[in-house]
């Protein structure tokens, strides 16, 4: 691990309307690290997702992607993107591409790699998830939990320096949850750079090597699992965990 972050958040603030979404977020996620993002729905989670990816103009602060800041408004926003690897809680897929080509478009419309590269690299990801079968089959032949493991391998198989994960579970049945934590729990082995929301607590304190309790946009506790889980400091953490 670097004394450098892979992102570092400072202050950041966001309003609706006039209406605070996020007041006054600090946050670092350091390389090869998992952090984990908790709180009830509304509380800020996707929109702090969506601000580390441009999708929302932050009104104050700081977000910085390997020291560079790129919530600077004069920033190449599709470069900045083509750094960053994320996953909805839709899949997100396109219907009219088979696994194979939705998997490899991003690495070689916006990357440049040779299609034959990128699909090698997708068919050794493809297998270690146990779908290399489902190379030509179109999303709509696919399980949700399918689908959502070939999104995540869509978004990793160009090697993103962050990968941002948004509640990827909440659109599936029970009984496909697993099958795609476990991808996640393998990316952590591997070594990526995960931010995750979640409501999965289980999972998060599996996985994750820091929680972040958010709450009507306020940072109130972050920590090792075992903190914040076995011992929070903080009431309003108590309080949301004690529902789970």
């Amino acid at each position: 691990m670097t004394d450098q972050p892979v992102l570092r958040i400072t202050n950041l603030h966001k309003n609706f309307d006039g209406v605070p979404v996020l007041r006054g977020i600090d946050l670092d996620v350091h390389q090869h690290r998992v952090v984990a993002l908790i709180g009830a729905s509304g509380s800020g989670k996707s929109t702090l997702l969506k601000s580390i990816n441009l999708l929302e103009r932050i009104d104050d602060g700081q977000i910085f992607l390997k020291g560079e800041d790129i919530s600077d408004p004069r920033v190449n926003v599709d470069k900045t993107r083509a750094r960053i690897g994320v996953v909805f809680q839709q899949f997100n897929l396109f219907p009219h591409l088979t696994v194979l080509d939705n998997v490899t478009l991003a690495s070689r419309k916006v990357h440049g790699v040779p299609r034959d590269q990128a699909e090698e690299t997708a068919v050794e990801w493809l297998e270690r998830i146990g779908m290399r079968d489902k190379l030509r089959t179109y999303p709509d032949r696919l399980s949700g939990g399918q689908q959502q493991r070939v999104a995540i391998v869509r978004a990793i198989t160009s090697n993103p320096e962050l990968l941002l994960l948004d509640e990827i579970t909440s659109a599936l049945d029970p009984q496909l949850v697993g099958e795609v934590l476990d991808l996640v729990s393998e990316l952590k082995t591997g070594g990526s750079t995960i931010l995750m929301a979640t409501h999965e607590m289980t999972f998060a304190r599996k996985v994750a090597d820091t929680v972040v309790f958010l709450k009507d946009g306020v940072l109130i506790e972050q920590g090792p699992p075992e903190q914040i889980f076995d011992h929070p400091q903080h009431p309003e953490t108590r309080d949301y965990l004690s529902r789970y």
